[in-house]
């Protein structure tokens, strides 16, 4: 089994200038990409656009554990940039955020081995200290695993922030999906409404700028 998922993320949005949008999907395509998948512990990526919120632009790498952040490798590569990739980065604005799994506790093989998905809708939210015990709870056993039981709804991890841009919420709530449209069905609504403690969470959270959003590979 070649493992393509792991217990971490490294979510990296991007804002790009039109008129360096060549210049970016050429470095990405051609050069960035290719040398964070060379570095150990990251396991695949995926680049995907908005269809719905923002930012348009956003690469989602899986990682094996958090610590794939740390190795020289990756070191290397993020202290001592190509001409190119200053160039690019010195054009755009970014949230890079870096998170942990907090649900499931662990992967099975089939999961593990899956490819991206083809569309993704992410969370980014965070409540306060008070309800954060209560509310995750909530989320692991309730919210989550009721939107998995609709069709087109792969599959819900939820991550906690270890390293995060600066005004980032703590957690975010990754959902893939087989199609962009799957979170408009009238399953989902109805998943979104169908117990009693939800109303009251869905009022608690603080969400990020744009969030949820939803993003096609």
């Amino acid at each position: 089994m070649k493992q393509l998922k792991g217990t971490a993320l490294l979510m990296v949005w991007a804002n790009v200038p039109i008129e360096m949008e060549d210049d970016y999907n050429r470095w990405y395509n051609e050069e960035h990409m290719e040398e964070r998948l060379s570095c150990p512990g990251f396991l695949s990526a995926g680049r995907y656009e908005a269809v719905s919120s923002g930012p348009k632009h956003l690469a989602v790498y899986e990682l094996d554990n958090i610590g794939a952040l740390q190795t020289k490798e990756y070191q290397h590569f993020k202290n001592f940039p190509s001409e190119l990739s200053q160039h690019v980065l010195a054009g755009i604005t970014i949230i890079r955020n870096s998170y942990e799994m907090i649900f499931p506790l662990d992967l099975s093989e089939d999961v593990a081995s899956s490819e991206m998905a083809p569309a993704l809708q992410i969370g980014r939210m965070e409540v306060s200290p008070q309800e954060d015990a209560e509310w995750n709870e909530w989320y692991n056993s309730v919210y989550v695993p009721n939107y998995m039981k609709v069709p087109g709804c792969i599959r819900g991890r939820r991550y906690k922030g270890v390293s995060l841009t600066p005004g980032q919420p703590k957690y975010s709530t990754v959902y893939e999906l087989t199609d962009p449209e799957i979170s408009k069905t009238d399953e989902w609504l109805r998943q979104r409404a169908i117990d009693p403690r939800n109303t009251k969470w869905q009022n608690a959270m603080n969400h990020a700028p744009g969030s949820p959003g939803v993003w096609i590979r």
